[in-house]
């Protein structure tokens, strides 16, 4: 364990082994930092803030933050993190604004320089937020998901697997998982096909996904038939989209009927 002298760290606070502090660090009281993590110059981290092990957070960020809620009373809610995630300058997460709830990341994810996740976000595995994203309360963002620079997201929204958001984007629907959205506001845009491939699927289930976003965007049928005939297709991509349109409650992200663009 490597701690600086002039890191201020609670007596409370429970670090793992090879844990490093570096310079004006400040770790708050129940807080626990798992094996590994390094906690760099100026960063804080707040009271009941969990870190899980090979996390790295950068000058300057703070973790676990008092929600920007005008209802939040001071009360023991959580920031939980999960293993190997990276937060770059002045991130800011905040905990859970009602007591007893919880802001929860998941492993393996990049959160850039100025990025803010609101009070009971949730993050899946692997999940990309460039920099000065904000994203407002209650959002779920789905393992993969890719967050383009200045992109904010509205309360209560849902981004989906895979799915990636264009740069300077506004976000007040759920976003489709595969689905590249964009624009203001942000609208579908076609299939998220570098990311798939990337991901390792394969032309067929990728065609699978080429039709489902046909029956669902372009067809100009019912939605209900729509995701009927979607389960025709028969493939768990495609179904993992189904659940995610039955399971919107803000509606999602459509096409423009002008978009040109039909790859």
């Amino acid at each position: 364990m490597t701690i600086h002298p002039t890191a201020i760290i609670a007596p409370s606070a429970r670090l793992d082994a090879d844990v490093k502090v570096g310079p004006y660090a400040v770790i708050e009281p129940a807080t626990e930092i798992g094996i590994g993590t390094e906690i760099r110059a100026h960063a804080v981290i707040k009271q009941f803030t969990s870190l899980g092990p090979n996390n790295v957070v950068h000058e300057g960020a703070v973790l676990g933050g008092e929600p920007q809620d005008l209802g939040f009373k001071d009360c023991e809610s959580y920031l939980r993190v999960g293993a190997s995630n990276t937060f770059r300058e002045g991130v800011t997460i905040h905990r859970g604004t009602k007591p007893g709830s919880e802001t929860l990341i998941g492993s393996n994810c990049f959160i850039m320089a100025y990025g803010h996740v609101a009070h009971n976000c949730r993050l899946g595995d692997r999940v990309i937020i460039a920099n000065n994203v904000a994203l407002a309360g209650y959002v779920d963002i789905e393992e993969g998901a890719f967050i383009s620079g200045g992109v904010v997201v509205h309360q209560f929204s849902r981004v989906g697997r895979l799915a990636m958001i264009g740069g300077n984007s506004k976000i007040v629907q759920d976003c489709l998982p595969f689905v590249v959205t964009d624009g203001v506001p942000g609208r579908a845009r076609g299939l998220n096909l570098v990311g798939l491939r990337r991901s390792g699927f394969k032309s067929k289930e990728i065609q699978g996904l080429k039709e489902a976003y046909r029956l669902l965007l372009r067809s100009g049928i019912m939605l209900e038939a729509a995701l009927s005939r979607m389960a025709e297709v028969d493939d768990p991509l495609v179904s993992h989209l189904i659940d995610f349109v039955r399971g919107s409650s803000r509606g999602f992200c459509r096409e423009d009927k002008d978009w040109d663009d039909r790859g």
